[in-house]
């Protein structure tokens, strides 16, 4: 009996934020475990037009990068198969300056092309913190105030959409403003949730999300933005989260790289990203540390 009592005491304590009536007793106790931004304008760190471009920028040297593995796609569009040509181009030009293979095969790592498009890299490790489990940190380079570090992946949930079962004993949930709840967890029936959606959505070659941070072997280096560790007293925080919907003129053949899937496909609205934008300058070998991080779980 008391095995069971301490299994219902664990199991409790993993999804009594799911209660409203719960939330709303606990509301003023539970301040520093739960977002409260007033105003959407007071979230924005950086404009959703400096969002937009750094993503593009991003998005656009993976994709050439790995240029030999997008014949199908271009194909199917080839109102910007020149566009990428061209841009090609001037990659490899850049790649025989520096004595690097030019035959179309991917060159660099997605790492690799993180630090040569946005001067850094971050990578998942141990964190600082005792007991913290994984962490993120800047593993190379400098990353100036103001800029987009990483992005938070995961299935979007709207309001009243069914989350209860993956929400059980799960660490990675976070709630947006408005309530829209994005479930970061890489494993168990999260997991399959997203390859499930991910796969409805996808049109014949091309993605309409990233699949690749579920596994160790990440597609778009950004997408580690669920194991950044929230503040302490004794780590500030270093970064914010910071909403962000995806125009409808996103390029398509660019969202293989978005790390977010919404979980209702008939539901017809931007797609809810969040990315995590640093509050200072950071260098090499620091840990990042969220602001108003809520887990909702």
């Amino acid at each position: 009996e008391a095995a069971m009592l301490r299994e219902l005491r664990r199991r409790w304590g993993s999804y009594k934020y799911r209660f409203v009536p719960w939330l709303a007793l606990n509301l003023r106790r539970q301040r520093r475990t739960l977002r409260y931004v007033p105003e959407s304008s007071q979230d924005k760190i950086i404009a959703d037009e400096d969002v937009f471009e750094t993503l593009l920028k991003t998005f656009k040297a993976l994709f050439i990068n790995d240029f030999s593995r997008q014949a199908d796609i271009l194909a199917l569009l080839p109102e910007v198969r020149c566009q990428y040509l061209e841009l090609r181009t001037v990659e490899q030009k850049w790649s025989k300056v520096n004595s690097c293979n030019h035959q179309g095969q991917q060159v660099f790592s997605p790492e690799e092309v993180l630090f040569n498009t946005l001067g850094f890299t971050v990578s998942r490790d141990r964190s600082s913190l005792v007991s913290a489990g994984t962490g993120v940190f800047v593993t190379r380079g400098f990353v100036p105030k103001g800029t987009i570090v990483s992005m938070y992946p995961g299935t979007v949930y709207r309001k009243h959409e069914p989350i209860f079962f993956q929400s059980l004993g799960n660490p990675f949930i976070l709630r947006c403003i408005d309530g829209v709840l994005i479930d970061g967890n890489d494993k168990g029936l999260s997991r399959s949730v997203y390859r499930s959606c991910s796969r409805r959505d996808q049109h014949g070659p091309l993605q309409m999300s990233d699949e690749s941070w579920l596994t160790a072997t990440l597609q778009n280096p950004l997408a580690v933005g669920q194991y950044v560790n929230n503040c302490s007293h004794e780590k500030a925080a270093n970064v914010c989260y910071q909403e962000f919907d995806v125009p409808g003129y996103f390029p398509v053949e660019l969202k293989q790289y978005l790390p977010n899937i919404v979980y209702s496909h008939d539901i017809e609205s931007h797609l809810r990203c969040v990315v995590l934008v640093t509050l200072r300058d950071i260098k090499q070998g620091e840990e990042l540390f969220s602001n108003y991080y809520t887990v909702v779980s």
